[in-house]
């Protein structure tokens, strides 16, 4: 996420890992938010019992799963248009076998095993553990699929494959699913209701990563600070619960406090957050452990109420106003980011401009900004018209990201003769002569090499910036990691 712009769709392939003695092979793309390339880790635990292995060679493999993201059209075309590569590698390979993961399953469901004719088996989020029987399905000829969300599933029990990791950074899922009815957005309808994993096997799998040598983690969620623990099941259930469940349970500050007081050296992030569920005692939570990154993703969506109220989106302007306000007085030097969307439903030019004049009141760090994309199933596609033209939308999405550009400049530049912490995490993209790493803000930093290694923790000088990176150079290990 340290793009000012975050394309639309993010793919990679997981390497070569899994247990020896397995003979066959798996291949997988991830698509979209963090949280499936999280899922597609699991996947690969689960079938790493199985008898595959990963592999970065679509060629060889005997399996290839796309985990896929139904956010927007975009990221749904580019699905298909992998498909059809994925189809040529068939016909080389008759026994290849092809599976569709996440929320575009879950959204299309068995209608992909007709659409997509090279498709033999369709999984939704929360079937992953049906996986094996699904693939001896598969082996024995028939179509597969399993598209049932789950009241209860977390995987809070599989220990994921680290797969295409740096060996410093990793993602830990904490909650699962969505209870706020964005008109816009499809999250609920594919990863169905709001359910949190038990702390314990949280705190566990931080510790293992620990002990691995990681140096970071982010805690994941479609909503994180929605995170509640009170014995299970949803969190909409949470009032039927008894007394001393009640009275025991665990929010989302108290565990940002148990992870970052079990283990001080951990680097701490999270993603992502909704403003209407972010409480102050999490913003305390941070501004109490200097182990917890001083960084916020904060999705506004519009800085018009009226928009805002068409979206669902349960806060005004004011109302998320006041919270950035509360996070810049307990925490001065916090990055916040934003996600945008241009050219909502009868967004007008007024609409438009109040979500700049927010821009301009924020100043945000950086940015994820779209185009409005009318989602099927959604209320906002069942309800509103997609009336804004495609030229207009453009536009205003144009003066949005000019804008960020802009701020995103501003607040680097605001780093400038500063000495920071930075963890490598590796070789920068532009020049193998040096590293690449972020600050606690999540801003991008390069620096020469010298005799530093990936996972160090370096105290860095500031000395020059793009509205994208930081550059500098490093002065000495950092005392406090």
């Amino acid at each position: 996420m340290e793009k000012t712009i975050r394309e639309e769709q993010q793919g990679t392939a997981l390497e070569l890992r899994g247990k020896d003695g397995n003979k066959r092979k798996l291949y997988i793309e991830s698509y979209g938010c963090q949280m499936n390339f999280s899922d597609s880790e699991i996947v690969a635990s689960i079938l790493g019992q199985e008898g595959f292995n990963t592999t970065q060679e679509m060629e060889e493999a005997d399996l290839i799963l796309v985990n896929t993201c139904s956010i927007r059209e975009k990221a749904e075309l580019t699905v298909r248009k992998r498909l059809e590569k994925f189809n040529a590698v068939k016909r080389d390979n008759p026994n290849l076998k092809v599976g569709v993961l996440g929320c575009m399953a879950e959204r299309l469901k068995s209608q992909l095993l007709e659409e997509e004719q090279i498709v033999d088996m369709v999984v939704g989020p929360d079937a992953y553990k049906d996986l094996p029987n699904l693939v001896r399905e598969v082996d024995e000829g028939q179509q597969a699929v399993n598209v049932i969300l789950s009241k209860e599933e977390t995987y809070g029990d599989v220990a994921p494959v680290r797969l295409n990791s740096n060996g410093v950074t990793a993602f830990v899922s904490i909650t699962r699913g969505c209870d706020n009815m964005c008109t816009f957005c499809v999250v609920p309808f594919t990863r169905g209701r709001e359910r949190s994993r038990d702390p314990q096997s949280i705190l566990q799998e931080v510790g293992q990563l620990w002990e691995k040598g990681f140096k970071e983690v982010t805690l994941l969620g479609q909503n994180v600070d929605s995170y509640l623990w009170y014995g299970g099941g949803l969190k909409k259930d949470f009032e039927k619960a008894s007394a001393i469940q009640q009275a025991t349970a665990v929010n989302f500050a108290n565990l940002l406090d148990q992870v970052a007081t079990a283990y001080p050296k951990m680097r701490i992030r999270f993603s992502t957050s909704n403003p209407q569920d972010m409480t102050v005692d999490v913003i305390e939570s941070m501004a109490r452990h200097r182990n917890i990154c001083n960084y916020i993703h904060l999705p506004v969506q519009s800085g018009s109420d009226r928009v805002l109220k068409a979206m669902n989106r349960l806060h005004t302007r004011e109302e998320y106003m006041a919270l950035i306000d509360t996070i810049r007085n307990l925490i001065p030097d916090c990055g916040i980011s934003q996600d945008m969307i241009a050219g909502f439903p009868t967004e007008t030019e007024e609409d438009h401009q109040q979500t700049l004049s927010l821009m301009e009141y924020v100043k945000y760090d950086f940015g994820f900004m779209f185009a409005y994309s009318e989602r099927p199933g959604t209320l906002a596609a069942r309800k509103l018209e997609d009336d804004i033209p495609e030229p207009v939308k453009k536009r205003r999405l144009r003066e949005i990201i000019e804008l960020q550009q802009q701020h995103s400049r501003l607040r680097n530049e605001q780093h400038l003769g500063k000495v920071e912490e930075v963890l490598i995490e590796g070789t920068s993209k532009k020049s193998d002569a040096q590293w690449m790493g972020r600050n606690t803000q999540n801003t991008v930093v390069v620096f020469p090499k010298e005799q530093y290694k990936v996972g160090d923790f370096v105290m860095v000088e500031i000395q020059d910036c793009t509205s994208a990176t930081l550059i500098g150079k490093a002065v000495g290990y950092s005392q406090n990691m």
